[in-house]
């Protein structure tokens, strides 16, 4: 038997320290422009040397976030990362602004399904719809959210556009729990079952000008 070593990495006390100061950031304890606190008081924060707050600080001039002012000190460049993951900076994200960019390609991926689906994206869409009626008119509203997210998720995947459909999950991953504060039951789905059957309708019918024009009055209904 050969033995296989398993390499493991693990993080270095500067990675952590960057860590701790790229959270900071993010949440604004320290603003664009302001000056963070002098290396002893770095130190003392994190419990560590004087090498490792220099080599934390030294990745996040790397990356953008902070810049060194010779004789000055060490200050904040930006507060978010260029390099921030995208699920991420959707986490962050203001709610309102979130549903915003949900909405935008929402609009896209109708007319782009209206183009590219298939047969079996067909029996999704379509399945999902019967669920999301179902539920809705059970008054079943976490279910009927979910069968909702799953109906424009498989629109989604029938634009054949992986980049779109990938953001519109991610930013529909997060607004679950919006949409169970502004939905207080599902009266709401049931008004706009037709619109949506009219959406697949258009969708089936491979128009996307039409599909483009209903999924805009649905969010004009909804929202």
């Amino acid at each position: 038997m050969t033995n296989t070593t398993v390499l493991i990495n693990r993080k270095s006390l500067a990675d952590e320290v960057a860590d701790g100061l790229r959270k900071q950031l993010s949440l604004g304890i320290f603003k664009v422009n302001e000056k963070l606190p002098i290396e002893p008081e770095l130190m003392k924060m994190f419990g560590v040397g004087r090498s490792t707050i220099r080599e934390a600080i030294k990745l996040l001039v790397n990356s953008g976030l902070l810049r060194v002012q010779q004789g000055l000190g060490t200050f904040v460049e930006r507060t978010v990362s260029a390099q921030e993951p995208m699920d991420q900076r959707l986490k962050r994200a203001d709610k309102v602004e979130l549903d915003e960019v949900r909405q935008l390609i929402e609009i896209k991926i109708a007319e782009k399904a209206a183009l590219n689906r298939s047969e079996e994206d067909i029996e999704k869409i379509q399945s999902y719809l019967e669920m999301r009626k179902k539920t809705a008119d059970e008054g079943q509203l976490e279910e009927c959210i979910e069968a909702d997210i799953q109906f424009h998720l498989a629109i989604a995947n029938a634009s054949k556009n992986e980049v779109l459909a990938d953001i519109y999950k991610t930013a529909s991953a997060h607004l679950k729990n919006w949409f169970h504060e502004i939905y207080q039951d599902t009266r709401t789905f049931q008004d706009s079952y037709l619109l949506h059957q009219q959406l697949l309708n258009n969708i089936i019918a491979k128009d996307p000008k039409a599909a483009w024009n209903t999924a805009t009055r649905i969010l004009n209904h909804i929202f």
